[in-house]
């Protein structure tokens, strides 16, 4: 029989309706089984660089409507070219059956070299080629796929903290919530981080990053009257995002959060 043929077959049965399509079971896959892989080019001084991302998406995306997208951006211990060190954490619990059926959503992981990061020092203009390729990937999702442009989150931990502040100063336009855990910003850019909702969190006891970094930020944006919360959680190391997504109700909030 030939390709072809079995290949209008196949078609056949399942316009007619006569067969119902299973899906997958998912419950012991691991989460670079159940991310996408996929890569995009980003341009910085005249140099074209392509870096390499993971996308879960939504367990039933055909359902309700356009649905959420989550970024995160990982620390510096997950740089790297593999695609797969930066589903650390948050994109592995994101893949938990119960939290996939609870937040409906797509969640973006890139992943950034390990010569590279997030941030530039705060002396220099504009935002490094790793968090261009961040936001050329978000506009090509919000393009293609299924996705509510009033409901994309941005988060990060560490160095995706700084990039996730980094990231929401530079386009502001495109997040419905942010929410940086150990890790600082740009004070000077307060203004552009106005109207999107804020939670900050940072152990007392890091001694990675230090406390004062989100406090600076905290307090800038306060000074300026702008609303932020902001989660001190007291003895914590550096792991401090395990608290915030797991105990805290980071993820909680950032889906409670729309843009009007």
């Amino acid at each position: 029989m030939s390709i072809r043929f079995v290949s209008l077959l196949s078609s056949i049965i399942l316009m007619s309706g006569c067969v119902s399509v299973k899906r997958v079971d998912e419950t012991n896959m691991h989460p670079e089984e159940l991310f996408e892989s996929g890569s995009i080019d980003a341009t910085e001084g005249g140099e074209t660089r392509t870096y390499a991302y993971r996308l879960l998406r939504p367990v039933d995306p055909a359902g309700n409507g356009d649905k959420p997208l989550v970024v995160f951006l990982h620390g510096m211990g997950e740089r790297g070219s593999n695609n797969v060190d930066q589903l650390d954490y948050l994109p592995t619990w994101m893949c938990e059956p119960s939290w996939r059926e609870r937040y409906q959503s797509f969640v973006l992981a890139v992943q950034c070299p390990g010569n590279e990061l997030w941030v530039k020092s705060w002396d220099e203009c504009g935002v490094p080629c790793s968090l261009i390729a961040v936001e050329r990937v978000i506009e090509e999702l919000i393009e293609n796929e299924d996705i509510d442009p009033s409901r994309v989150y941005l988060t990060g931990l560490s160095m995706g903290a700084y990039g996730s502040w980094a990231l929401a100063a530079h386009r502001p336009d495109l997040f419905a919530g942010l929410v940086p855990i150990c890790g600082g910003g740009d004070p000077s850019t307060v203004e552009q981080l106005r109207g999107i909702p804020i939670w900050v969190f940072h152990g007392t006891s890091d001694t990675v990053v230090r406390e004062s970094e989100s406090i600076e930020m905290v307090s800038a944006l306060r000074s300026a009257g702008i609303t932020v919360g902001y989660t001190s959680l007291v003895g914590t190391g550096h792991d401090s995002w395990t608290d915030a997504y797991l105990r805290e109700g980071a993820i909680n909030w950032l889906f409670s959060q729309q843009r009007p």
